[in-house]
């Protein structure tokens, strides 16, 4: 099992003066550590359950740009980018940036995006579910034909663009991987399995349950369900004295054996040096052993 980092609070010691130095800082520190991949959120304001709206937050892809100049090894993602916050054909052109800047590093990181307060307080576009969900499978099929060297037309029902040229092209090959966050069972995991390289679940009771929804889409998709990445949205809570290391290395255990490849979540006081250790010093060889 591999980890990934996920940094989602910015109100740190310091406050914006010093923010750019400690999350460069968190970052090597991560990739130090052993975290195979760091991602960001999609936000422009904070959401509910980390604090309120006027908490700092980054805009994500500025954001990734700098920690691609701040590590070396680390994959770099959002998660989840809304869909409906960039048009496609933008969104995959600055994904291939990432990539080729940070030498064959990016994932998109997609969604359909769900917070409407934040996109009207800036008049970001914002249409009703059902529409996104149409939006996200289009921005899908753009940034792969983008990715594929196809630079002929691309005519959907909300999308149409005269030409799909990319240049210059991903690094990675085929394409940066896709990994679609999001369980819902009729729409979000079938575009899973019809698109993506990785899903992203919360780590729930019906993490099991949402498994075996994806296993059944990608029967009817006639695809691989291996092929799929598996990993689960967590919570690093390990404690001030590193009193839950020994309950979190058991719950690892536990969704590696439901098939989870990547435990990918936040880490509580992540700018505090003392918990990148632990995370280095006892997480992280524990899960090589799963």
């Amino acid at each position: 099992m591999k980890v990934g980092l996920h940094i989602s609070d910015f109100t740190w010691d310091g406050g914006p003066d010093a923010l750019r130095v400690h999350l460069g800082e968190v970052a090597h520190r991560a990739e130090q550590a052993g975290v195979d991949r760091i991602s960001v959120m999609d936000h422009v304001w904070q959401i509910g359950h980390l604090g309120p709206p006027e908490h700092e937050m980054l805009e994500a892809y500025t954001t990734l740009g700098w920690l691609a100049a701040s590590t070396s090894r680390v994959k770099l993602l959002t998660v989840v980018t809304a869909v409906v916050y960039r048009d496609p054909g933008l969104l995959a052109k600055a994904v291939t940036t990432l990539d080729v800047l940070s030498g064959g590093r990016a994932m998109l990181g997609i969604g359909a995006a769900w917070n409407e307060e934040e996109a009207r307080g800036l008049g970001l576009f914002f249409p009703p579910l059902a529409e996104r969900f149409e939006r996200l499978e289009e921005a899908l099929r753009i940034c792969l034909q983008m990715w594929s060297g196809d630079d002929g037309p691309f005519d959907g029902k909300h999308y149409h663009l005269g030409a799909t040229l990319n240049s210059p092209q991903s690094l990675s090959r085929p394409h940066p991987p896709i990994l679609i966050g999001g369980a819902g069972e009729r729409k979000t995991l079938r575009l899973v399995a019809r698109y993506a390289d990785a899903c992203n679940i919360f780590d729930s009771p019906e993490l099991a349950h949402k498994l075996d929804v994806l296993r059944e889409h990608c029967a009817n998709e006639g695809r691989d369900y291996a092929e799929i990445e598996k990993t689960a949205q967590v919570r690093f809570s390990l404690g001030e004295h590193g009193e839950n290391v020994a309950q979190t290395i058991e719950h690892l255990h536990e969704l590696a054996g439901l098939g989870i490849q990547v435990a990918h979540g936040t880490l509580t006081d992540v700018s505090s040096p003392y918990a990148l250790d632990l995370m280095a010093e006892q997480i992280i060889p524990a899960l090589e052993k799963f």
